[in-house]
């Protein structure tokens, strides 16, 4: 069965299997805070980007980290020893036992004394984890790329604002002041005209072939696959591989295209305004577990304004760039490089367009959860930029021209295209 927004919906209240529960520190709607400043949070998730997190929450004075959860349990348990040897340096008994681990998310949602969950496990896993979190109360922060599927993708837009929740998602260029200063200049016409956007990232790569294995004994193999399609586990698929296997990621086109993707939305939010004919070519690897591409070439054209240029970065072009009829800047990751140069040491109109100011990315949320607040990567932007990828991508796959229409997010007049807006879910998950 293709489940597509309504019943993702109705899927995710089979996840949490839990009455909803009021967090301790009970935020209201009115935006009062409770007696405590701290935020008790909980990680999902213990890969890289996972134990990133744990890095930059351990050391915020606003923030306990109270919980930890990962497939595998040693790995659980690793983290958990480092959380609690991190608090007893600054207890005054030299001794902390107060993070807990877990295998199943659904145990650290139940818990009423846990505020919010940063959401790091693959992609097939952020939707239904986002949605039972905020229906039990708890505050998100998920990991780019919000969701697998357009569909899963709008359901979880419409689940933040039905339980009235914060909700960041993991876009964190937008925290960086080189990427603001980019979308500001193409937003207020110091670039003239913008004609052109073009986006290039990282390539896709494909995987030697591997048979497979016993399951490990210290991972429960079933939450690991959670909604996506059973297969056999091999010593590739638990790893940061899992990002080229479309059963749990649409691959770099996606899961690194979402960056650069939302910063060319925030800088010309005019390519979402209508419609977008989209067209492209990709290579795909020929054996291997790897289904996701490693090159691409992506055109998207709207009515009006600049057309956006969405490719792989092998013709050495990583990054944004803003193109106008007067200049042009190239924004990556640490540099900008604008033409004319003496835009650097331009001073902003009162009368520009100005975006939110944030300068790191967690502490954003943290400070969202206080106010109620919707923080600087909002979950309409992370759904319209996961959204414009996997659009992408579905064009590559049917190698034909494609028009998307932003307002019912569906496909003009093609019925094999929209199929690729969601997939099935696997049972238990499907329920």
């Amino acid at each position: 069965m293709q489940i597509n927004r309504r019943h993702f919906l109705k899927a995710t209240a089979a996840v949490a299997a839990f009455p909803s529960i009021i967090p301790a520190s009970a935020w209201g709607a009115a935006g009062q805070p409770a007696p405590s400043n701290r935020i008790n949070v909980a990680v999902i998730g213990l890969g890289d980007r996972g134990t990133q997190h744990l890095g930059g929450l351990l050391p915020a004075a606003d923030a306990q980290v109270l919980a930890v959860c990962d497939p595998y349990r040693k790995k659980a348990d690793q983290w958990k020893a480092h959380v609690d040897n991190h608090y007893a340096k600054a207890a005054p008994s030299g001794s902390y036992r107060g993070c807990a681990a877990y295998q199943d998310f659904r145990e650290v949602i139940a818990r009423p004394d846990i505020d919010a969950l940063f959401i790091a496990a693959p992609e097939n896993w952020h939707a239904l984890v986002s949605i039972a979190a905020m229906r039990a109360g708890k505050d998100v922060y998920c990991e780019k790329a919000l969701s697998l599927t357009v569909a899963e993708g709008r359901a979880v837009c419409e689940a933040v604002r039905r339980y009235g929740r914060v909700f960041q998602i993991g876009t964190q260029q937008r925290s960086e002041r080189g990427f603001r200063r980019a979308c500001e200049w193409a937003l207020n016409g110091y670039l003239g005209d913008i004609h052109t956007v073009q986006v290039s990232v990282p390539g896709g790569r494909s995987l030697p072939l591997t048979q497979p294995k016993p399951v490990p004994a210290d991972l429960d193999y079933e939450l690991w696959l959670g909604p996506a399609p059973w297969t056999p586990y091999n010593d590739q698929k638990c790893t940061y591989n899992w990002y080229f296997m479309a059963d749990y990621c649409a691959g770099w086109i996606q899961s690194w295209g979402v960056h650069h993707i939302d910063i060319a939305l925030w800088g010309q939010p005019v390519l979402m305004q209508s419609t977008l004919e989209v067209e492209g070519t990709a290579t795909f690897p020929t054996e291997g577990p790897a289904n996701t591409s490693i090159t691409w070439k992506v055109t998207c054209t709207p009515p009006k304004g600049p057309k956006l240029l969405f490719t792989d970065d092998t013709n050495g072009q990583h990054g944004v760039h803003f193109i106008g009829d007067s200049g042009k800047v190239h924004v990556i990751r640490g540099g900008i490089r604008p033409d004319p140069e003496d835009l650097l040491e331009m001073s902003p109109k009162p009368t520009d367009q100005r975006l939110q100011v944030s300068s790191h990315h967690q502490q954003d949320f943290l400070e969202a959860i206080k106010t109620r607040r919707d923080p600087v990567a909002p979950v309409e932007a992370g759904h319209a930029a996961t959204t414009l990828t996997l659009v992408a991508d579905i064009a590559t796959r049917l190698r034909r021209k494609l028009t998307w229409d932003w307002r019912t997010e569906r496909f003009l007049n093609d019925p094999a295209a929209n199929l690729m807006l969601s997939r099935s879910l696997r049972s238990p998950w499907n329920a």
